[in-house]
């Protein structure tokens, strides 16, 4: 650092030798500032030397300025994380708890763990918004944040509305002191006297905005002053007023309409806020988010259930394969039982390689569909918020619907058109655009306000005292606010302001632009219901296809069975090949395994029928409310509602801006009921199948019995009604005879390898793949030796 002084002069005037001890130390500083501003600082040089007492090692030296930083925040991670066991591998041996889960009980877990709720099919991709932008994930807490959000040109909460209307007091004090030389050759008897004053000004008020656009105001303000000057009649005054104003508008902002849905006029920026800063907005804005958060937890139903769905048919192919795989190992063991005696009959050396590669294929097959049910049961839990692992293997109890289920076209519609949420938030959207250019339009006036004001003024050589004589009046001036209360001295004022843009130019624009955003909404909302009736049309093609082809898969099944039957007895008897019976069974399996993927996909359909109705919440016996208020609040709430029942109708009073929140649906559903004779059965003419898709007992592999209720289960459980009704998802209370049952099947035949089904098990039972462990984890030597 290389300062620099620069030579100055100081001159010192002795004017008096009796100079005051203030007047020396006013000339000190002076002369202190002038030198600190002819002080220049060179800088830092590269090549200066520095020197510092003591020896130290080099520490805080910083050579970049930006890199990796962690936050100093600690957040606690859940033991359910923390404590979590490893996933399920191929590898693991592990025997855990099964949890025969119904499916019930998973979507009432789902929502009672989903604070955050998660969306399927994101996990693992570069997709997944719950971790590239968690301000924008759905969550319970969304309709809170919205009720209190207080930002201006946002969407403001109803609360922060209201505050528009508020009282505010305001309230300030500040004291003061002046000396100063007066230009004068008599003030204060002497040449160039100094006039020295003492000042202190109060002010305070309160001030409030009603609904109709008026502003009225209250205020108190005192004056004090203290003066050597000759001329005045008292050495020290207190002047002051107590008064009132109101403004009212007349023109643009006026009336409890555009107040309510834009807010005061003036208490904003207008071109940012636009017209949107109201109660009436600020409610509708309520109500979006809510559409949304119910919009997220229907979504977060139908992604649980048709997770479950997709966990069940893991296990059954999981079942299938194994079935296969011990069909193929039979058929090896033949086969090399034959080719060790030296062979027979119609078999050659090559039919036992083809066996033992039907075996391979049909282990790795075992081996995948098993992955598949960790994987499958991993993205369940995610969506029920479960631990990677609690030492419990989740296990679907439920049995998807077999039955036809033959919904009507025209019911289903007027449904959808009524329910949808998407519908109501974009009504909601019209709404409150159409409130926004009501009250834009309100702008495109000039702008007339009645102004007028009223106050008491005082004044006194005193701010309080006991009696008014000053000894000098005659009114007696001793007491300001003694004089206040005379009410001797008033003043009031009334007029008008008259104020407005030549042209309107950015009025009538923003008129402009909300009816292009309300013709684009209605638009919008037109393209919104074709769109809900083509997604409802395509439900409907898909519950045909799907339960047409599950009755094609499960005759496809029958036969499949019935050919390895035939084949297997005539290899026994030696008059074919092993291969047709191996080929044979890869169809058996094959035939399985489309008839159970097509029975999932018949109530994945049902699932998204009732989803593209809107009464996926009420199918499952969900309904959103809100939660508990304080106490304070309900005793405040009767309170209230006691007060309106016992006052007195004012049948000429009318609310402003109407009405426009109903309980229900408003307006009719224009939907044409089907042509008479018309029907949606799955059945095509000259296909008639011999059943329907509804197994036969026989046809099921030996199961174990369900696993008993386990003590660790869930503490959250959904009260549900127990009747037959409650658990068909078929029953409506607006739809009758929806739904159409039949079921033909015939006697099942004895069959060598497959058990008759347990009696404790129901019509489409889940596979203990404990009990097929055994045969899956032999070695693959194991299978040849």
């Amino acid at each position: 650092m290389n300062i620099h002084f620069m030579p100055i002069i100081v001159v010192h005037v002795l004017k008096d030798k009796n100079m005051n001890l203030r007047q020396k130390l006013h000339q000190f500083f002076c002369g202190c500032l002038i030198t600190s501003q002819l002080v220049g600082c060179h800088g830092l040089g590269t090549d200066t030397d520095l020197h510092y007492l003591g020896d130290k090692e080099l520490q805080y030296y910083e050579d970049v300025a930006t890199k990796i930083e962690y936050p100093a925040v600690y957040e606690e991670t859940p033991e359910e994380i923390t404590f979590s066991g490893k996933p399920r591998t191929l590898t693991d041996r592990s025997q855990d708890e099964i949890w025969d889960l119904p499916l019930m009980d998973a979507i009432h877990l789902g929502l009672a763990n989903s604070e955050v709720i998660r969306v399927s099919g994101t996990l693992g991709t570069n997709g997944n918004a719950l971790l590239n932008n968690p301000d924008g994930t759905p969550s319970i807490y969304d309709p809170s944040i919205q009720e209190t959000n207080v930002l201006l040109g946002g969407s403001r909460g109803v609360e922060a509305a209201l505050s528009a209307f508020d009282t505010t007091f305001t309230a300030n004090m500040l004291w003061g002191r002046s000396e100063q030389v007066q230009n004068s050759p008599f003030f204060g008897g002497i040449p160039g006297g100094t006039l020295t004053q003492e000042t202190g000004q109060f002010q305070s008020g309160l001030s409030k905005t009603f609904a109709n656009g008026g502003q009225f105001a209250l205020s108190h303000n005192w004056n004090y002053t203290g003066s050597n000057a000759t001329s005045q009649l008292f050495p020290s005054t207190y002047a002051g007023n107590a008064g009132l104003s109101y403004r009212q508008p007349f023109l643009a902002g006026a009336g409890v309409d555009y107040t309510r849905i834009a807010g005061p006029i003036g208490s904003g920026f207008t071109g940012i806020t636009g017209v949107s800063q109201g109660v009436v907005i600020a409610r509708i804005n309520n109500d979006l988010v809510l559409a949304d958060f119910e919009r997220n937890v229907r979504n977060l139903i139908s992604d649980i259930e048709e997770s479950y769905w997709q966990l069940y048919l893991a296990y059954r192919l999981y079942d299938t394969q194994v079935v296969a795989r011990n069909s193929a190992l039979r058929s090896w063991r033949e086969a090399h039982a034959k080719l060790e005696a030296g062979g027979t009959r119609n078999f050659k050396p090559a039919d036992e390689a083809q066996a033992k590669d039907r075996l391979f294929e049909t282990q790795s097959l075992v081996q995948s569909t098993r992955s598949d049910i960790y994987t499958a049961e991993s993205r369940f839990r995610r969506l029920v918020g479960l631990p990677v692992n609690d030492g419990k293997i989740i296990r679907p109890i439920d049995d998807p619907i077999a039955a036809e289920f033959t919904p009507d076209w025209s019911m289903c519609l007027t449904e959808a058109l009524v329910h949808r949420v998407e519908l109501r938030k974009q009504k909601w959207n019209i709404k409150s655009l159409e409130f926004q250019r009501m009250a834009a339009t309100s702008l495109t006036k000039p702008r007339l306000d009645l102004v007028s004001s009223y106050q008491v003024n005082g004044f006194g050589d005193r701010l309080l005292s006991q009696k008014n004589t000053d000894g000098v009046t005659s009114q007696g001036l001793h007491s300001a606010y003694g004089t206040l209360m005379d009410n001797d001295q008033d003043s009031w004022t009334v007029g008008w302001e008259f104020s407005m843009p030549l042209g309107f130019r950015s009025a009538h624009a923003q008129v402009e632009n909300l009816e292009f955003r309300l013709s684009k909404a209605r638009a919008v909302l037109k393209a919104q219901e074709m769109d809900v009736s083509q997604e409802l049309a395509i439900t409907f093609q898909d519950l045909t296809k799907n339960y047409a082809t599950a009755q094609s898969n499960f005759n496809r099944w029958r036969a499949a069975r019935r050919r390895v039957e035939l084949f297997d007895a005539e290899v026994q008897a030696g008059t074919t090949t092993l291969d047709t019976l191996l080929r044979a069974q890869s169809s058996l399996a094959a035939a399985e395994t489309e008839y159970y993927r097509s029975l999932v996909a018949y109530n994945v359909a049902i699932k998204n029928l009732h989803k593209w109705k809107g009464t996926l919440l009420q199918h499952n016996n969900v309904h959103l409310m809100e939660g508990e208020w304080s106490p304070v609040a309900y005793q405040q709430a009767v309170r209230r509602a006691w007060a309106r029942t016992h006052g007195v109708d004012a049948h000429k009073l009318r609310s402003k801006p109407e009405p426009f929140v109903s309980d229900g649906y408003i307006g009719e559903v224009g939907v044409m009921p089907a042509a008479e004779g018309q029907s949606f059965s799955s059945g095509q003419e000259g296909m008639t199948p011999d059943i329907l898709p509804v197994p036969e007992p026989g046809m099921t592999p030996e199961y174990a019995p369900p696993a008993p209720a386990t003590s660790g289960e869930p503490e959250a459980r959904l009260q549900l009604n127990e009747d037959a009704q409650s658990r068909n998802p078929f029953v409506q209370s607006d739809i009758e005879n929806a739904v159409k049952i039949a079921l033909e099947s015939e006697p099942p035949a004895p069959q060598p390898r497959i058990k008759q089904v347990s009696s404790t098990q129901q019509e489409l039972p889940i596979a203990d793949t404990e009990k097929n462990l055994e045969v899956e984890f032999m070695p693959a030597t194991s299978f040849v030796e």
